[in-house]
C-alpha cells in the first residue's frame, strides 16, 4: 500500500509509521520535521498544517490509506480533508476517549452520550491549553472524517496510551517510581478500575485496519484491570524493594494532590471519573485490537523512562520532596 501518516515523528504516529515500514508499505509522512526524525524507510514531506497552503506539496497525489492524529484542530482536520479525501482509498483519524459526556458510568461503549461538537475555531492545540474543549473538537473532527469517507473512515478512541515513547508521565510515572525502590504513595481505591493501551499496540491495529479496510467507531482499550491489582503487578515488575503505602482520596485531597496528571498529581487516579476507565473493550478485540500483557507493558514503559531520565522534570507525579511530605503525615 501507499500510506500517508500525517505525523509520523513522535509517539502514535512515528509508531505507526515504523510499523508500515515494517510490512513492506511505502510510507510517507507529512509533518514540518520540527518534533524529530521520521522512521527509516519512510520519506517525509514537509508540511505545515498551520499553513492555509500546507498541504500544497501533495496536490494531486492518491493514497491507499491516510493515517491522521491531529490532536485537538477542526482547521487541521477539514484542510486535510479537502486536500486529500478524493484520492485516499481509506482514512483513519484518531480520536479519544474524551468525547463521552459522563465519564462516571461504568462500561460505556460507543453507543454512549457524547459531548457537543465545537465548531468554532480555537488556537488550542493539546489538552492542557483548553481541556474542556478538547473532547468537544474530537467529536466535530469525527463527524467531518464521517461525512466525507463513510465507511471507508475508520474512528478509534483511544483512553489512556502508554509505552514506546510516551512522554506524557501518566503511566510511566509509576514503574519509573517503583523501580526506584523505597516507600511510595498510591491512592487507596479498591473500587477504582484501570484500563490504558500500549502505543506498539495500539499501532499495529491501526495498520491492521488500513490493510483491511476496517471502517466504524471503536473504543480502542484494553481490558479492565482493578487499580490495585495495576499497581501491585506494575510494582512487581518494576520495582526494587518497593512499599506501597495506600493513602486515602480524602487525605490526598486535603494534601492538594491531583488526580490524574500535572504537577503534584498521582497518575491513573481519577475519582469521579471511573467510566473513563472501564470502557467496553470487547468490540475493538473482536476487531482485532490485540494487547500485550500488563507485565511487558510495564517493561515497555519502564524501558522507556529510563531512556528519558528518571530525575527529569515531569508532566505528572510527585516529586521526591512531595512525596516525603505526604509519607511524614499519613
Amino acid at each position: 500500500m501507499r500510506v500517508l501518516v500525517l505525523g509520523g515523528t513522535k509517539f502514535l504516529s512515528k509508531a505507526v509509521a515504523t510499523e508500515l515500514v515494517r510490512r513492506g508499505h511505502d510510507v510517507l509522512c507529512a509533518a514540518r520535521g520540527a518534533s524529530g526524525d521520521v522512521p527509516a524507510g519512510a520519506r517525509l514531506i514537509r508540511v505545515d498544517r498551520n499553513d492555509p497552503d500546507g498541504f500544497a506539496p501533495l496536490a494531486g497525489e492518491r493514497f491507499d490509506s491516510v493515517i491522521d492524529v491531529a490532536t485537538m484542530s477542526l482547521t487541521w482536520v477539514n484542510e486535510a480533508l479537502q486536500a486529500l479525501a478524493a484520492n485516499a482509498g481509506h482514512w483513519t483519524f484518531v480520536s479519544s476517549i474524551s468525547v463521552y459526556a459522563d465519564h462516571g458510568p461504568l462500561g460505556q461503549d460507543t453507543s454512549s452520550e457524547i459531548v457537543e461538537p465545537l465548531l468554532e475555531v480555537t488556537e488550542a492545540r493539546t489538552p492542557a491549553d483548553n481541556p474542556a474543549a478538547y473532547g468537544r473538537i474530537k467529536v466535530a473532527s469525527e463527524n467531518r472524517v464521517r461525512e466525507e469517507l463513510g465507511d471507508r473512515a475508520f474512528i478509534p478512541r483511544p483512553g489512556l496510551i502508554t509505552g514506546h515513547e510516551d512522554w506524557s508521565d501518566r503511566f510511566g510515572y509509576w514503574p519509573a517510581r517503583f523501580y526506584q525502590g523505597g516507600r511510595a504513595v498510591v491512592p487507596d481505591v479498591p473500587e477504582q478500575p484501570a484500563q490504558y493501551v500500549d502505543v506498539l499496540d495500539l499501532a499495529n491495529w491501526l495498520v491492521d485496519a488500513s490493510e483491511q479496510r476496517l471502517g466504524g467507531t471503536f473504543d480502542a482499550i484494553g481490558p479492565i484491570t482493578p487499580f490495585p491489582e495495576l499497581i501491585a503487578e506494575v510494582a512487581q515488575v518494576a520495582g526494587q524493594d518497593i512499599e506501597l503505602v495506600p493513602v486515602a482520596e480524602d487525605r490526598l485531597t486535603a494534601a492538594e494532590v491531583k488526580p490524574w496528571s500535572g504537577p503534584r498529581s498521582l497518575p491513573v487516579w481519577a475519582p469521579g471519573h471511573h467510566g473513563m476507565l472501564s470502557h467496553d473493550p470487547k468490540p475493538a478485540a473482536d476487531a482485532g485490537l490485540r494487547h500485550r500483557s500488563l507485565g511487558d507493558a510495564t517493561r515497555a514503559a519502564l524501558e522507556n523512562e529510563l531512556r528519558l531520565g528518571l530525575e527529569r522534570e515531569r508532566r505528572a507525579g510527585l516529586t521526591h520532596e512531595e512525596e516525603a511530605e505526604l509519607l511524614r503525615v499519613s
